[in-house]
Formats: C-alpha cells, sequence, structure tokens
C-alpha cells in the first residue's frame, strides 16, 4: 500500500499521540538498566563474573570459555578501549602508536562468546554472591577481581582531596589506563626545559622497574632534542630495582648530563599547588613533575572487603588471599589476580605487579574454577614473569628481568630473579616479540 503525503503526516501524527499516551507505563529499552533490575537474565549454568578488563580480567574471560565454553562468563569494565599500560612509556615518546596499545573489548568478548558489559562497580554483596553497578546487579558462582591498583595520596595529603585532585590533574602518575596518560604524553613533549622531578612509589608497586624505562625514554628526548633541561629521580630505594646494574649504567653513560638519580629519597610532604617537595635526602622544587604517590589495591578491592590485615589489624592496602589458589581464605569462591594481591611469601613478598603476572594469574584461576565446576580438585601452580624495559632509542636498546617461581621444601614459595643488564638491540626484538604474544593470548 502506498501513502500519500497527507496520509503519512496523519499516521506520523495518530502514532506520536500513542506513543505519548504509552509513555509514563512503557518499559526502558532493554540496553537501559536501572540498579535495582539484573544485568542479565539468570543464567543456565554456572556463572563467572570478572571485575575489571585488564590484563588479568580480559585474560581471565577468554581462557575460561576455551577451557569450558559452557560456563557463563561475565566481564565488566568501566573503560570502553582496552589500553596497555605494558609498553605505553613508548608510546609516551613516540615508539609506539595509539593502535599498539588499544583493542575492542567487544570484538574478542564475541569471539569467545562471553559477556562484556561496560559499567563502573558500585557495590559487592559477597552474603549473597552479588555484584552491584551502575546499570544493574549480577549474581555469581565464581568471581574475579581484577582490581589493579589506586595511587594512595592519603598517605601524603590525608583527606586533602584538592590536593590530590591538583596533583592528578597536572602531575599525573599515568599508572592506570585512562586520560592521564595522554595528558602525561602532551606535558613530556611539550617541555621545553628546567627540572622535571619524579617521584617513586615505594615497594610494592605497579611494574617496578618502569620508573626507569620512563625515566630514560624522557632524558632520550631531552637530549635528542637538546633540550636544557633534567630529570630528577627521587627513589625511596637505595637503588634502581630490579635491574640495578643495567639501569646505573644507563644513567652514568648514556644521561649523565640528563637524569640526576637520588636514592634513600623517602618523601616527607608533597606540596604540587608551589611545586615543592620535602624528602629524607633533601627539598626538591620542580619546574614539572609526575607525582608518583604510593600505590595500593585499587578500589573494587575495597568495595569488596578482600583487604588483609597486618598483626597489628590494620589494613595492609592489598588482598589478602590464599598464596598457591589465590582466593580469600574466608570465600573461596571469590579470587583475586594481577596487582591487588597481596604477600604470597616471606621470601620475597609479592609477586611483581606487572602485566605478565596478571595474564598469568588469570590462566591459572581459569584452570582452578573449571576444575571446581567440573568436580575436580584443582592442584595448584606458580606464575612467571618477564619485564623489559627499553633504556636507548638512538639506537634502541633494553635491559630485561625474568622471574621464575618454585616451592621449597617448607612449602614456601621462592623467587628467583636474574637481571639482564647488558643493554642490546635484540632484547627490543624480544621485546616486541613478547607484546605480540601477550596480545595475542588476550585479543587473538
Amino acid at each position: 500500500m502506498t501513502l500519500n503525503r497527507r496520509q503519512f503526516l496523519a499516521a506520523g501524527s495518530a502514532l506520536t499521540a500513542t506513543a505519548a499516551l504509552a509513555q509514563p507505563t512503557s518499559p526502558l529499552p532493554f540496553l537501559i538498566n536501572m540498579q535495582s533490575d539484573p544485568l542479565l537474565p539468570k543464567a543456565n549454568g554456572k556463572r563467572v563474573v570478572v571485575c575489571g578488563g585488564g590484563w588479568g580480567g580480559i585474560s581471565a574471560a577468554k581462557h575460561l570459555k576455551k577451557l569450558d565454553p559452557t560456563l557463563d562468563v561475565v566481564v565488566l569494565e568501566r573503560n570502553p578501549v582496552f589500553f596497555s599500560c605494558p609498553m605505553s612509556n613508548k608510546w609516551l615518546v613516540d615508539v609506539v602508536d595509539t593502535n599498539f596499545l588499544t583493542f575492542s573489548y567487544l570484538k574478542v568478548a564475541q569471539k569467545y562468546g562471553y559477556h562484556f558489559i561496560q559499567t563502573e562497580v558500585t557495590a559487592f554483596e559477597r552474603d549473597k554472591k552479588r555484584v552491584i553497578t551502575a546499570q544493574g546487579w549480577i549474581d555469581y558462582d565464581y568471581l574475579i577481581v581484577g582490581a589493579g591498583i589506586r595511587y594512595n595520596y592519603e598517605a601524603w595529603f590525608g583527606n586533602d582531596r584538592k590536593a590530590a585532585e591538583y596533583t592528578r590533574a597536572h602531575f599525573p602518575a599515568a599508572y592506570i589506563p585512562n586520560a592521564e596518560h595522554f595528558q602525561l604524553k602532551q606535558s613530556i613533549q611539550n617541555f621545553t626545559g628546567g627540572d622535571l622531578v619524579m617521584t617513586l612509589p615505594p615497594p610494592p608497586h605497579r611494574c617496578p622497574p618502569s620508573p626507569y624505562e620512563r625515566a630514560c625514554l624522557i632524558a632520550g628526548l631531552i637530549k635528542e632534542r637538546k633540550i636544557k633541561g633534567k630529570v630528577i629521580i627521587l627513589d625511596p630505594k637505595d637503588s634502581p630495582r630490579p635491574i640495578t646494574g643495567g639501569f646505573q649504567e644507563a644513567f652514568e653513560n648514556l644521561y649523565k648530563d640528563q637524569i640526576v638519580y637520588v636514592p634513600k629519597a623517602v618523601i616527607k610532604e608533597v606540596d604540587p599547588f608551589n611545586k615543592k617537595i620535602k624528602t629524607a635526602a633533601g627539598d626538591f622544587t620542580f619546574d614539572h613533575s609526575i607525582l608518583m604517590a604510593p600505590h595500593q589495591a585499587g578500589d573494587m578491592a575495597w568495595k569488596a572487603g578482600l583487604i588483609g590485615k597486618n598483626a597489628e589489624g590494620k589494613p595492609t592496602g592489598w588482598a589478602g588471599v590464599d598464596p598457591f589458589f589465590l582466593n580469600m581464605k574466608d570465600d573461596p569462591d571469590v579470587y583475586v589476580i594481577g596487582d591487588a594481591v597481596g604477600v604470597v611469601s616471606p621470601n620475597f613478598n609479592f609477586y611483581p605487579k606487572a602485566g605478565h603476572v596478571a595474564n598469568a594469574h588469570a590462566k591459572i584461576v581459569a584452570k582452578y574454577i573449571v576444575d571446581r565446576s567440573q568436580g575436580r580438585q584443582p592442584k595448584y601452580a606458580l606464575p612467571d614473569n618477564l619485564c623489559f624495559m627499553m633504556v636507548n632509542t638512538q639506537p634502541r636498546e633494553d635491559v630485561a628481568v625474568r622471574f621464575q617461581y618454585h616451592v621449597n621444601d617448607k612449602g614456601i614459595i621462592i623467587q628467583d630473579q636474574d637481571d639482564d643488564n647488558l643493554r642490546r638491540d635484540e632484547l627490543v626484538t624480544e621485546d616486541f616479540a613478547w607484546a605480540g604474544r601477550m596480545y595475542e593470548d588476550m585479543f587473538g
């Protein structure tokens, strides 16, 4: 049937009037939820909810579905696009471009058959086995929390939110994937001279060797552009660690005019408004700064009540998990992976808080959950770690560190560390090959 113009307009008016009458009782579109609504229908089988889509969370989702396609797997992540912190130091100085660090969450979710929901996790009701988000709630049989880290600005500023927000806006650390990275990149690329002070967080912190890599790459840019400026590294430790010799050699032989390394510079006071820092090694002023506050387990770990306590009953700042199975001792269906994991051994305390470890944790925990869901008793497995750090761009040269783990006859996890201090181009080739393998494992 063909409508003329008058009939078309009349029909349109009638539809509008009908819609207006129906509006008060019509439901929301099915992709818009209220906090009180379920995010998804009830699962037919076992459901695993993964909170956080970083290196750990996104790896866990894929490997859960590969190991057991019958599992209902749901990833909750607030960011719309995956942005890799590993390799991002190279992006700051244009060794790699943005496409090298970013991936689609939606494509890999569709490929492997799990749900990706972009939303903010607001609370946990562990007694009900439920996660509350900005778009509704979801129940789980197993929960994986990949909380990452948060900046503990409270250690510097107490409850002074204004100082913390000013610091984050003007002198971002860029150790959490968000707009900070773009702010920091712009400030580095626009740096015209003076003292650029980097405060290093005390251990444990995300990717232990990466602040030194960042310092070297910024110093290389200053050297290349013949800028009258220096990078001043305020390190609370007595020497760079790990890869001590490799970084010391780079500071002394590549950047003796561009880097000032200050050991034992424990922070006493930070005044971002007046650009002043007081440390145990002296007081400093700066023209620009990268202010890296101490790190803790990310917000979700706190919201979920996963933070451990020390002998005095105070929060440790990190999730208190079983060191072998990475689940909560009082809630075995809740697992923590990646950077948020607390002490696992009196030998070395923490696993390195690195993307490689998060990816390894994810695959280990995926196997644990699949074994349990299929009625098998899991056998513990341990991660490994591998970090490459670029210290020179002309020519491109890396240093590296490798970690292996085993259990001694007393049942304690032992860490073996191998620093590769000789900077050379072949490690750069290995660096990019490693990144390719990791991306393939997560998104391929």
